[in-house]
């Protein structure tokens, strides 16, 4: 609810102050007073961009705060947390327009950018102005009034998480089927490879194993040689190593009783004796493996030569290299065998959330048919009260594919002159009629639909007589249960206000300046009579105007 609106040197307002009331507000004013300015004043704390010619006075600058009592509104809340901004009970809206016509925007007294202004602005205030054909065209609004009358909101939510698995689903399917196509592009390529490798049949660290060898086997002789030679020397020379060693062992056994020492280095010469002992005999065994072997070295010739070939087709250096490769061609290969049933489960799957989907959507769909009818005759009801006896609304509920809202195209539609000739209402309908089309709509979706303060600007325009005293009472009924501010040029809606603000031109140090002021009890009644019968009213205009209040 907006509580206070602060206006200072904009137009040809120097300082003005409204409090308003939680009910039915309504601004009066004759033509060209400055109900306008008011408005545009407003806009700016709702996010519309500033015009640097609204400075008459260019040496101080403009200044524009609302102040709004948010009465723990879950929506403007949960923006504030958002955005990390105070939120307390009372939340200011604040612009500025600098001397140089730079402007900037404020929430709580924290800097903030027009879109988060204009964000938090449609949360606090629902602005309906004299030709503001926008909103009621849209389908989205459209939608929505029928779903806020069919109670959709808690089925709309389950729908939604259910939309956007399918629209998932469907994009995993896409991505499955590109992949296959993509797998049976290289398939062939991929399998000519994995089969040169499965054919070589390499194991772990071969191809480093095998030229091992082949340097072993090329060398054998002088292997050979160099082994038998350090063998003769150690066990089969005429003094062998190992029985010299022993030999040395014995003599010095017959002096150990005589110095601690000796018994030592018998033990360390006996600890060698029995290691170059295990050396022969390992030399040995080595070297009875060693031959030269002029088949084997043809075939890891060979097998090396393969190996390498396939080392350099695929730039890497190690057998364990290309056995990766190998598994990593099998399981590309293997994941277009399962590609088909992948696709199939998907395709499963998506068929069944379509269903339920479907399901769903034909619950929305049945509880917006049931109040289509109802809705457009109570909207022809307040018609014909607010002076369109001849206008009629129809609504058409189509079917579409599934989207995010179900799958119905919901259209508006309107007859001005009851020549069922229905069409789009952004076609025929006129800024008047428009305007208060809106109205009934409003009125018939206000239970339903938590809406903000709801502004309208010369709602009345073309109504006079009946048809503005009923604009008046569906104004008043809206007001029960939230603020209505209304600018207006009918006595028969002025009469109906809760706090009536009249706007006036002063002569302030020889400039015009547009004033607003609070009137009273008596200072209503001669402002509705004047409106009713000029300057100068009447006894019958003040005592009608009274009947009017009353």
């Amino acid at each position: 609810m907006l509580t206070k609106l602060y206006i200072q040197n904009y137009a040809i307002i120097d300082e003005v102050e409204i409090n308003f009331s939680n009910k039915l507000n309504i601004i009066t004013g004759e033509t060209g007073a400055g109900k306008s300015i008011l408005m545009g004043a407003l806009n700016l704390i709702l996010g519309e961009r500033a015009d640097s010619s609204v400075l008459v006075n260019k040496n101080k600058k403009c200044f524009v705060e609302g102040t709004f009592v948010i009465e723990n509104k879950k929506q403007v809340l949960n923006f504030l947390q958002e955005y990390e901004l105070d939120s307390d009970n009372d939340l200011l809206l604040r612009r500025e327009i600098a001397v140089n016509g730079k402007s900037r925007a404020f929430i709580n007294d924290t800097p903030a950018t027009l879109q988060q202004l204009k964000q938090l602005a449609l949360l606090l205030v629902d602005l309906h102005q004299q030709f503001d054909t926008l909103e009621l065209g849209e389908a989205d609004f459209q939608r929505e009034v029928i779903d806020a009358l069919a109670d959709n909101n808690s089925i709309l939510i389950n729908y939604k998480t259910q939309y956007w698995q399918w629209v998932q689903a469907k994009k995993d399917l896409q991505e499955l089927i590109q992949q296959k196509n993509n797998f049976q592009k290289e398939v062939d390529y991929n399998q000519f490879l994995f089969d040169e490798l499965n054919d070589l049949n390499l194991k772990e660290n071969e191809l480093e194993n095998l030229d091992n060898e082949l340097k072993i086997l090329s060398n054998s002789e002088g292997i050979k040689n160099a082994l038998s030679k350090v063998y003769f020397e150690l066990k089969e020379s005429e003094q062998p190593l190992v029985t010299n060693l022993k030999q040395l062992i014995n003599q010095l056994q017959t002096v150990a009783n005589y110095h601690q020492d000796v018994k030592n280095i018998i033990e360390r010469l006996q600890s060698t004796q029995i290691e170059l002992q295990d050396i022969s005999n390992e030399i040995d065994s080595i070297n009875n493996t060693i031959h030269y072997d002029e088949q084997r070295i043809n075939l890891i010739n060979e097998r090396i030569a393969a190996g390498y070939k396939l080392l350099k087709k695929h730039n890497v250096s190690t057998t364990n290299n290309l056995l990766q490769i190998q598994n990593e061609l099998g399981k590309k290969l293997e994941a277009v065998l399962q590609i088909d049933d992948t696709i199939q489960l998907k395709e499963n799957e998506l068929f069944e959330l379509q269903q339920n989907l479907e399901n769903v959507a034909e619950k929305i769909n049945i509880a917006r048919k049931k109040q289509v009818i109802p809705f457009a005759n109570n909207v022809n009801t307040l018609l014909h009260k607010v002076g369109m006896p001849n206008a009629q609304l129809k609504v058409e509920l189509g079917k579409t594919t599934l989207n995010e809202f179900g799958n119905n195209a919901i259209e508006f539609l309107f007859d001005a002159n009851k020549n069922n000739k229905f069409e789009s209402i952004k076609k025929v309908a006129s800024g008047g009629e428009l305007s208060r089309l809106m109205l009934c709509i409003k009125y018939l979706v206000a239970e339903k639909i938590d809406l903000p303060t709801l502004i309208f600007d010369e709602i009345d325009t073309g109504i006079s007589g009946e048809a503005a005293k009923q604009v008046g009472i569906i104004l008043q009924q809206l007001a029960i249960n939230r603020q209505i501010i209304c600018i207006t040029h009918q006595p028969q809606i002025a009469g109906k206000a809760n706090a009536h603000y009249f706007v006036y031109k002063e002569i302030k140090e020889n400039a015009v300046k547009t004033n607003i002021k609070l009137l009273d009890e008596d200072e209503r009644i001669i402002a509705v009579a004047k409106m009713l019968s000029g300057e100068k009213p009447s006894a019958a205009a003040l005592a009608s105007a009274k009947e009017m209040m009353n």
